[in-house]
């Protein structure tokens, strides 16, 4: 008999004030307060969520950079982590190193002709003794980050003590392959879908700052952004049965699957910033290979502001 123990994950989810860091730092606080030392083994918070995110050019969020380790995303993780005993993510605008900064605008200046590199869209992990783990940058930028961030390089993997184990990460357009607004399953590759299972990762967390997909918009829950996350997705649940001379997916319930699960956590904002709406509904997911549908197991609201904690077997 294959024995199970619990994960407690704990995800962040509010409406943070453009530009008002230590405001959306004392959010943070407060909405975390209600957290036990040792309750969690990870805390996640959103994309920038202390800076804010929808800045318009490279100018407006200068001001917001942070040096990795130093700045005020980092000292609150390394807090929160030390007085909870568990690892903490968050998402947080980092400021270029005096290597990679340029020395001048010209040479900042992407081809895109009116942005510049001053930073890059990061995120930061701590450990249970307030110490810096690791960091990450955004692999896929979206069309706002291009304004004044640098990509990274590739997806992130986190080697971590029981019951966290593999955890692979993103943070939010590295679900998506293109600009495109527009998206089927034809369109693969998965990415971040595929460089998780090439992981063999058995937790999936990424943070967003996903915009509200305006439907159904007297709903509590943005279905339409729950779906399309779990679309993006795919291979992590698909029950592929294609023979040898078809491409035919099926899509159902495969009772009888026996692939790795792997547990997704969504950790998104909420509010308004600049004309612009997010979906809120940070939501985790069961996917396994080869069961034919994603699981969701639970969601927060569009507009909720609070922390969820979620308690499974794994």
């Amino acid at each position: 008999m294959t024995s199970h123990i619990p994960l407690r994950i704990a995800v962040v989810q509010f409406s943070p004030k453009i530009g008002q860091v230590q405001v959306n730092v004392a959010r943070a606080r407060e909405l975390c307060r209600q957290l036990k030392p040792r309750s969690i083994d990870l805390v996640c918070l959103p994309e920038m969520i202390m800076s804010g995110y929808n800045f318009q050019d490279a100018q407006a969020i200068s001001p917001y950079l942070e040096h990795p380790k130093k700045g005020p995303t980092s000292q609150f993780c390394s807090e929160l982590a030390g007085r909870l005993k568990c690892y903490v993510f968050a998402g947080y605008p980092e400021k270029l190193t005096d290597e990679e900064a340029p020395l001048s605008k010209e040479e900042s200046t992407s081809e895109a002709g009116n942005s510049q590199t001053v930073g890059a869209n990061s995120a930061v992990l701590y450990g249970p003794n307030g110490e810096w783990v690791g960091h990450y940058r955004k692999t896929n930028l979206f069309v706002t980050d291009k304004s004044w961030a640098k990509p990274g390089t590739g997806f992130a993997t986190f080697l971590l003590p029981s019951p966290l184990r593999t955890l692979s990460f993103g943070i939010c357009n590295d679900l998506n392959v293109s600009d495109s607004d527009i998206w089927t399953p034809e369109d693969g590759p998965y990415e971040i879908a595929d460089y998780a299972l090439s992981q063999n990762a058995n937790i999936l967390v990424l943070l967003n700052a996903w915009l509200d997909s305006g439907k159904e918009e007297f709903e509590d829950t943005d279905w339409d952004t729950l779906n399309y996350w779990a679309a993006r997705l795919r291979p992590l649940w698909v029950n592929n049965l294609a023979g040898p001379n078809t491409n035919e997916i099926v899509e159902e319930d495969n009772e009888n699957a026996n692939g790795k699960e792997m547990i997704v956590v969504v950790c998104n904002r909420t509010g308004e910033e600049n004309g612009k709406t997010f979906a809120g509904s940070s939501a985790i997911y069961s996917m396994r290979q080869g069961y034919g549908r994603p699981k969701l197991l639970d969601m927060m609201g569009r507009k909720e502001e609070g922390v969820r904690v979620w308690n499974i077997l794994v």
